[in-house]
């Protein structure tokens, strides 16, 4: 699993069995729709599993998250994420 910064300061996340193969696609504009029209990319961020399957979960959790709790991902605050998967409510007046 893996997250890539985008030249446009957004964040693209993914997962492969090959990061080397992958991230030159993704720099060549082959890899995803999303990053063709965002180049530069670069990797911020990555995680190895044993099973794709597991990747691919992975992925889809981050994917759900906010920007501000992937960059705590990012920055390797971990202890900062749980706070940050709490959602914040405001009272109607």
């Amino acid at each position: 699993m893996y997250i890539l910064e985008c030249a446009d300061g957004s964040y693209y996340v993914g997962s492969t069995k090959d990061i080397e193969r992958r991230l030159w696609e993704h720099q060549s504009g082959l890899g995803a729709k999303y990053t063709s029209r965002r180049l530069p990319v670069k990797l911020v961020y990555s995680e190895e599993y044993e099973r794709v399957s597991d990747a691919f979960y992975r992925e889809k959790q981050i994917q759900g998250w906010s920007r501000v709790k992937r960059e705590a991902l990012i920055k390797g605050e971990y202890d900062s994420l749980p706070a940050l998967a709490k959602k914040k409510f405001e009272k109607r007046k």
